[in-house]
């Protein structure tokens, strides 16, 4: 009788880092705000429930790279940007209501 195999671990964000994310997100703040700081909070939140392993997030900080605003057109903040898949989306506020961003990201649609 031959021994079982070992269960392959999961992997893990690092291990998924190199891999071809199916959501590409960026988070447009200006410092760390509290405004900013839970449009990042509940935007990791919902990502892991819904989009596991499938997005990567850049934070883009206004205070320090304002020239970045102009490429997205960026008028207000905070505003996430869903570049992939295209086109691309605006959600602009702390993203505190998980429905309105499933939606805005095309993750689920709008009733």
């Amino acid at each position: 009788m031959k021994p079982a195999k070992p269960a392959k671990p999961a992997k893990t964000k690092k291990q998924t880092k190199g891999a071809e994310h199916k959501y590409d997100l960026r988070l447009y703040v200006a410092g760390q705000t509290p405004r900013s700081l839970q449009a990042l909070s509940n935007l990791k939140k919902i990502c892991e429930e819904h989009l596991a392993g499938q997005y990567r997030i850049q934070i883009i900080d206004l205070l320090k790279k304002p020239q970045l605003a102009a490429g997205d057109q960026i008028l207000a903040i905070p505003t996430l940007v869903r570049a992939i898949p295209k086109p691309m989306r605006k959600i602009i506020g702390d993203l505190s209501n998980t429905e309105r961003v499933l939606v805005g990201l095309d993750v689920r649609s709008s009733f």
